[in-house]
C-alpha cells in the first residue's frame, strides 16, 4: 500500500510510520522537516500536498493541535486553534481527501481520551475530540467506493508521560504497540465509522 502519513515525525506518528514502512511505502507530511509540508489549517495546503502525493490507498493522521489552558483563560482565538487544525484539519483531510484515494482506501483520524475523560485545563482539546468523534460515525455513513473513515482515541501514550503526566494523575499509560495496532486495525482491517478507543 502507498500511505500518508501526516504528523510521521511526531510522538505517536514515528511509531506508526515505523510500524508501516516494514511492508509499505510510506510518505510523512508534517510542518517542517518532512518529506512533504503541510499546513492542517490551511485548506490550500492540504490541496497541495494531495497534489503532489497523487493516488494514495490509506491517510493516516497523527497530527494537530488545540489550545490547553484553564477555560477562564480561554479567548474565542484561543478555540479557533483547536477548530482550525486538529478539528477542520481533519475534516478537510477527509474532504479532500477522498478524491486522491483508491477504491476501498482508508482515512484514520486521532484523537484522544479527553473526547470522553476530560480532565482540567483541556476544555478546547475535549471538545474537538468529541466533535471529530461525531463527524467520523456521520460521515462513514456516506462514504462512496469503498472508503472507510476511523478514528484512534488514545489515553496518555508511553512516549509522552514525561511531558503530560501531570494532567493525567492516576492514569495508565498506554504501551505504544497497542497504539500502533489501533492504527493498523483502522488501515488494514474492515471497520467503517469506527472510534478505536485504547484507554487502557
Amino acid at each position: 500500500m502507498k500511505i500518508l502519513i501526516i504528523g510521521g515525525n511526531g510522538t505517536i506518528g514515528k511509531k506508526v510510520a515505523a510500524h508501516f514502512a516494514k511492508k509499505h511505502e510510506v510518505i510523512i507530511a508534517g510542518r517542517s522537516s518532512s518529506t512533504v509540508t503541510v499546513d492542517l489549517a490551511d485548506s490550500n495546503s492540504i490541496k497541495q500536498m494531495f497534489a503532489s502525493t497523487g493516488k494514495l490507498d490509506a491517510v493516516i493522521c497523527t497530527a494537530g493541535e488545540a489550545k490547553w489552558a484553564a477555560f477562564n483563560e480561554l479567548s474565542e482565538e484561543d478555540f479557533y486553534i483547536g477548530l482550525k487544525s486538529k478539528l477542520m484539519g481533519q475534516v478537510n483531510l477527509v474532504r479532500i481527501g477522498k478524491e486522491y484515494l483508491n477504491p476501498g482506501g482508508s482515512i484514520t483520524l486521532s484523537t484522544g481520551i479527553l473526547a470522553d475523560d476530560p480532565v482540567p485545563m483541556t476544555t478546547s482539546a475535549a471538545m474537538v475530540n468529541g466533535g471529530i468523534h461525531s463527524f467520523v460515525q456521520a460521515v462513514a455513513l456516506e462514504t462512496e467506493n469503498g472508503l472507510r473513515i476511523n478514528v484512534v482515541s488514545s489515553g496518555l501514550v508511553e512516549d509522552a508521560v514525561d511531558k503530560y503526566q501531570d494532567y493525567f494523575p492516576g492514569h495508565n499509560a498506554i504501551p505504544m504497540n497497542k497504539v500502533v495496532n489501533g492504527f493498523v486495525r483502522s488501515v488494514e482491517g474492515k471497520g467503517n465509522g469506527e472510534v478505536i478507543r485504547i484507554y487502557n
